[in-house]
């Protein structure tokens, strides 16, 4: 299919407030490969919550289509003819403000840096996408895929006040799991509760730990461009992302955010005012050697929420090592990736503050430590940086 699909259902004033009220999420398909575009539209309407109202070939098609249909998620592919997703990204979110944009690639260097630039240019997430012919049996892309459409549209009509889709038979949302997902019997809330914070810790910090996942690039770069020249301490980032992705991401931090960054290195020794950054496959860990100084570990151990990396194992290892000399920053993401070694993290007598949930993509992992009641301070992400500088100027007591 080449041309865009509308959306079924009843027509006028009256039908589309009720579409919006009670239809599935909205979702545009845009690849090049009409064998790839009809995978994932039967992938994505395996879920009852998902409609895919409109199909395209191209970038330019895809700005007409938004403008047409009420589409709440485009899946974007990058490299197409006639225009790309890159140069139709800012098209299409200026064509219909405030849709979630998940940009689709396959893996290589080049595409990594483009999705970059693509979240720095407004979207909200990205995936990697396996060939065609891989494509049939990825069911781990599928799920992650279905929960980050549902994840990015349920973020968009709480915010704009409206109604979520009706729930499939049996009263439940799908299952499906993406990487750095609320684990099953462990749920994020799903309303947000009356926040209760912590006394914050007095001692300043030797350390600063930050997880991150969907909307996390941008929120690091604004986090960290805000506290440099403030902050000596090493700085340990575990951002949902795979391999070559996060080898891209530091050179980012160090371009965009003017800090020497790099991805953690396996028995390197931990330096102040360096950004160590979690590389994609592995869990970063920190450990102390008999000399006192510290060391990164990297480890294949399972992956944990769902992802590797993973922000609990890096967190309960700082903990260990820092106790109440600690700082740990959870900005936005899809899941509770955070909240065990958040927890961690507070026992040992370290802070835990968190991204709040109007500046986040998506507020799974921030509201799930602000929910379990672990933060010394939930702020607006302009405020995060100008709160950690001041926590960094205290005194050493």
């Amino acid at each position: 299919m080449t041309g865009a699909t509308p959306a079924s259902g009843p027509s006028g004033a009256a039908g589309e407030s009720l579409r919006r009220d009670t239809a599935p999420f909205r979702v545009m398909v845009v690849d090049d490969s009409a064998v790839i575009r009809g995978l994932l539209i039967r992938s994505l309407e395996n879920d009852p919550q998902i409609q895919v109202v409109a199909s395209v070939r191209d970038g330019s098609l895809a700005v007409n289509a938004v403008k047409q249909h009420d589409i709440e998620v485009v899946i974007l592919d990058i490299e197409m003819p006639v225009m790309d997703g890159l140069t139709a990204l800012p098209k299409i979110i200026a064509a219909r403000p405030g849709v979630k944009v998940i940009m689709a690639s396959t893996l290589t260097r080049r595409n990594a840096d483009i999705s970059l630039q693509a979240l720095a240019a407004g979207a909200a997430d990205y995936m990697t996408k396996p060939g065609s012919t891989a494509l049939t049996s990825a069911e781990d892309f599928k799920r992650e895929l279905i929960a980050k459409v549902k994840a990015l549209a349920r973020a968009r009509r709480n915010s704009s006040g409206l109604a979520q889709p009706a729930r499939p038979a049996g009263g439940s949302y799908s299952a499906a799991q993406p990487a750095g997902s609320a684990a099953p019997g462990r749920p994020v809330p799903a309303e947000a509760r009356r926040i209760v914070l912590r006394q914050s810790s007095a001692e300043p910090f030797e350390a600063l730990a930050i997880g991150s996942s969907t909307g996390g690039p941008q929120a690091l770069f604004n986090v960290l461009s805000a506290i440099r020249g403030r902050v000596n301490a090493p700085i340990f980032v575990t951002q949902h992302m795979p391999a070559t992705f996060t080898t891209i991401l530091a050179e980012h931090i160090n371009r965009v955010a003017g800090w020497p960054a790099a991805e953690g290195v396996e028995g390197e020794t931990v330096q102040p005012g360096r950004v160590y950054v979690a590389p994609g496959s592995f869990h970063m860990l920190i450990e102390t050697q008999p000399n006192q100084q510290k060391m990164i570990r990297l480890s294949s151990a399972p992956p944990e929420n769902f992802c590797r990396p993973s922000v609990d194992p890096m967190l309960r290892s700082l903990a260990k090592i820092y106790g109440r000399r600690l700082l740990t920053v959870i900005l936005t993401g899809m899941g509770h990736d955070g909240l065990a070694g958040g927890e961690a993290v507070t026992a040992a007598g370290g802070a835990v503050i968190a991204q709040d949930e109007a500046t986040s993509v998506v507020w799974g992992m921030p509201g799930a430590v602000a929910n379990a009641g672990i933060c010394s301070a939930v702020l607006p992400l302009p405020e995060l940086g100008p709160y950690i500088s001041r926590l960094a100027m205290r005194p050493v007591t």
